[in-house]
């Protein structure tokens, strides 16, 4: 089986934490060249330091900010070169009940995720037709398959991502370019750790307490961890995924329940 990246140039976003971060260093490791997109310059030089092998970059810009982005993309492509894989990645909104979100909110979220997600596919497709060889993997949620109670925005956004997607993949998949959605479910990150502090709080119970609830909504009765995420990335970014497009990927350790 093909797993190797040798070769591969890979643009990571969010990817100076969790998820984004397992994902950068793993496929560092399997030989690939990556481009650490991320707003924390501090926090991407650090990460671009543990990464294995040479020729890696970075572009420091604010997912809030998708005109801003697309250009520095477009910059540092023009400066280093083509991509053949994109994987979108950036921080979920803040929780709470869909009927109390305020109208800006959905606005915020819709450009953090889905219009920077747009940009950097437009700024990086051209590339990957050029190449013969393109990976777009889309880092959504299980809320796409079932909805999560106090996240209703996110669920919203995510179900938009999740189509937007969809019909990418068979709009570029005769150029050898596909798109694929994976979908983390409880997984060790500073936002899962928020909000299930969020959670406990307004479940009167301790952190811990919330953290044993939670696990026991999984099959394997635990929180997966970012590197399991990166495993199917790394996997969908390789030759041996080039027949896999347009499908969803839920890594949940078997979520059930709410």
């Amino acid at each position: 089986m093909k797993l190797s990246l040798e070769g591969k140039r890979a643009l990571i976003c969010g990817s100076t934490d969790g998820i984004g971060r397992a994902c950068a260093i793993l496929m560092a490791e399997r030989g690939a060249h990556i481009i650490l997109a991320a707003r924390n310059e501090e926090k991407i030089t650090s990460v671009m330091s543990n990464l294995a092998g040479g020729g890696h970059s970075y572009i420091c810009a604010d997912f809030d900010n998708p005109d801003d982005l697309k250009q520095k993309t477009a910059d540092h492509l023009a400066e280093t070169g083509s991509v053949h894989i994109l994987m979108n990645n950036t921080g979920g909104p803040h929780g709470g009940p869909l009927i109390e979100a305020e109208a800006e909110e959905f606005e915020v979220a819709f450009r953090r995720h889905l219009i920077s997600n747009h940009y950097l596919s437009q700024s990086v497709v051209p590339g990957m037709k050029k190449l013969g060889y393109g990976r777009i993997i889309n880092i959504v949620s299980t809320s796409v398959r079932q909805v999560i109670p106090g996240l209703g925005v996110s669920n919203t956004i995510r179900g938009a991502v999740a189509q937007w997607a969809k019909t990418l993949a068979l709009e570029l998949g005769s150029d050898g370019i596909t798109v694929n959605n994976v979908l983390p479910g409880y997984t060790n990150t500073e936002r899962l750790k928020e909000l299930l502090e969020k959670w406990a709080e307004n479940a009167g119970i301790s952190y811990e307490e919330m953290v044993e609830s939670t696990s026991k909504k999984i099959s394997m009765r635990r929180i997966g961890e970012p590197e399991e995420i990166a495993s199917i990335v790394a996997f969908l970014s390789s030759d041996a995924a080039g027949y896999i497009n347009g499908s969803d990927f839920p890594i949940d350790g078997g979520r059930f329940g709410l």
